[in-house]
């Protein structure tokens, strides 16, 4: 049975200024502003986290089943999902749009000035979750807002469970809206900020959030996670990285981690530590979707990062 992955297809072109923005941005200027940077180290990567989460369940051993919509120059990333085995039955072409990306600027001081073309993403509300077969789990990550809603709406309406992931996505709902996700979702998942700003517009806290579903999983970065389910909370400790290199992705490799030990009935321990391990592993390389383990490989750093065997 395969996983659904709901979510962007994206280029990230990632540009490094070598000096400080503060050095070229005057304060007292700052109403008249009108700056370039030389950036001569530039970089483009493949992105969105359908397709980083695809990417990492893969390396797992997952099916995944990625939906998400791309624009006229979606042919380099066709050509990789292609190339890595990723189904993409449901990555649907909208004629006349540019595929999701991200033009970001860093400087020394790793500051980053970022913007961000939704493209094709806004039209995700054209595919349909009924058009999926042999789908028994899914998620639902930064998206389209329409999408989104509508992608909720369908899992429930088939029984499939899934994961709801908002994101960067969060800010587009109001409290009343992310609790009609929650009631709608079996799972979710946010990180330490997107749990304030779901506690923030909805009134609630996050032992009442965990409530509506049947987990709500709150990343912590280097200080791990904790997952919220039937009434307790599990502590699930960071796996320490061989090297700190880019966060580009950490969550969306942690996600595939819960959709494969979901997927696969664990408990939420061990479910929890496998995430934990995939966005340490992510961590230590440049971009989302540049890590290659293998299945053993991976189990190898399981076995290290927490002294249990995983298969």
């Amino acid at each position: 049975m395969k996983t659904l992955i709901c979510g962007s297809i994206a280029y990230d072109t990632i540009m490094v200024f070598g000096d400080r923005f503060k050095n070229h941005i005057l304060p007292e200027q700052i109403h008249i502003l009108n700056v370039a940077f030389l950036v001569p180290d530039m970089r483009r990567e493949f992105g969105g986290c359908a397709g980083n989460i695809a990417y990492n369940l893969k390396l797992l051993g997952g099916e995944p089943l990625i939906m998400a919509t791309v624009g006229d120059d979606s042919g380099p990333y066709m050509y990789r999902l292609e190339h890595l085995g990723l189904e993409a039955t449901h990555v649907k072409d909208v004629p006349g749009t540019f595929t999701a990306q991200a033009f970001i600027t860093t400087d020394l001081d790793d500051n980053q000035i970022t913007a961000f073309h939704p493209g094709a993403m806004t039209q995700s509300h054209q595919n349909k979750v009924t058009d999926a077969r042999d789908v028994s789990l899914g998620i639902i990550s930064p998206d389209g807002r329409d999408g989104m809603l509508q992608h909720a709406r369908e899992f429930r309406d088939a029984h499939i469970p899934f994961i709801f992931d908002p994101g960067q996505g969060l800010p587009m709902f109001d409290g009343e809206e992310l609790m009609g996700f929650l009631k709608l979702a079996d799972y979710c998942t946010v990180n330490d900020y997107e749990a304030q700003l779901l506690m923030e517009r909805t009134g609630r806290t996050l032992e009442q959030l965990s409530g509506a579903v049947e987990a709500l999983i709150v990343t912590l970065g280097g200080n791990g996670s904790q997952i919220y389910s039937n009434g307790r909370r599990i502590d699930i400790p960071a796996a320490e990285p061989e090297a700190v290199i880019d966060p580009t992705g950490c969550g969306d490799a942690y996600r595939a981690g819960l959709l494969y030990g979901i997927g696969n009935g664990w408990e939420w321990e061990k479910t929890g530590r496998l995430a934990s391990l995939m966005g340490s592993i992510k961590i230590g390389h440049r971009g989302g979707q540049n890590h290659k383990l293998t299945r053993d490989e991976i189990a190898v750093r399981y076995k290290a990062a927490f002294g249990d065997n995983l298969w």
